[in-house]
């Protein structure tokens, strides 16, 4: 830690709660003189010791981290993981801790992490995928609500529709399928995909880990309510509100995560040859 902290400086990428957390944290540990948020929001710019930089182009970011000599860089959302920021820093030899743009497919492609767990033996949710609107809808129509349709990439935690009937299913479809959609990932061909998933009745939580590539380190878990409206209603939003720890992770079901679905997706990651170093999160 001595060699990264002689430096004094080190960049925190991302402009939410969470960077202004991460950030809050390193300048509070008096390991160094300047916290860079880029491009940071208005909390961080009133934090001693935190300087915001209103910076989102990666090369431009990397051009900065060199010319300031900055000790390292952590990423917080995943966007800029999507894009290749890990990839580039790594290019020029600049420490930085983050998954690169291929393994955080886990994260940016729905269809990816479905396709992955379901070669590693991980547990998931039936799904099929879909580039077709006609066919996503036919498959639904056999399925049957509720069940739940998602963007294949990343929307801002808006990509995801629990429909409570067949018609708000299809809705969903049109709607993810559709030129006018915002989020969601391409293939090759700029062809826009939906993963269609079987619905699962019971509470979710959050389960993060570090991890570099072949170990762990669990973090608290968390419990993440998306839904608009009181009582569980209304449409998904990036997040109304979280609390951590989550009382349903109990010792056993803890122990079987890890057990069961952290470890072999870090395992398959590095046999795959795509490790995941950063922040691995499940749920």
């Amino acid at each position: 830690m001595n060699d990264m902290t002689a430096r004094k400086r080190c960049l925190v990428v991302g402009g939410g709660g969470r960077e202004h957390a991460i950030a809050l944290a390193l300048a509070r540990s008096h390991a160094f003189e300047t916290v860079y948020v880029a491009p940071g929001n208005a909390g961080t710019a009133l934090e001693p010791g935190i300087c915001n930089l209103p910076v989102t182009n990666i090369e431009t970011l990397a051009l900065f981290a060199r010319r300031e000599n900055l000790a390292f860089t952590v990423v917080g959302p995943e966007a800029p993981l999507a894009k290749g920021i890990v990839d580039a820093f790594r290019k020029q030899g600049l420490p930085i801790f983050g998954p690169t743009q291929a393994a955080a497919q886990l994260e940016a492609s729905k269809d990816f992490a479905k396709a992955f767990m379901k070669r590693h033996g991980i547990p998931t949710a039936a799904y099929e995928t879909f580039t077709d609107p006609a066919a996503a809808k036919d498959y639904i129509t056999r399925q049957g609500a509720p069940i739940v349709v998602k963007a294949d990439g990343l929307a801002a935690g808006k990509g995801v529709v629990v429909a409570q009937t067949v018609a708000e299913a299809h809705a969903a479809v049109d709607q993810f399928l559709g030129d006018d959609f915002t989020g969601g990932s391409k293939d090759g061909k700029d062809t826009a995909r939906v993963v269609v998933e079987a619905f699962l009745t019971g509470e979710e939580a959050s389960f993060i880990v570090m991890a570099d590539g072949r170990n762990v380190l669990a973090l608290a878990t968390s419990q993440d309510h998306k839904r608009l409206l009181n009582g569980d209603q209304g449409p998904n939003t990036g997040g109304m509100g979280a609390y951590s720890p989550a009382p349903v992770i109990t010792p056993d079901i803890h122990a079987r995560a890890l057990r069961e679905i952290i470890l072999p997706t870090i395992r398959g990651m590095a046999d795959e040859g795509t490790p995941f170093t950063g922040f691995l999160y499940a749920g």
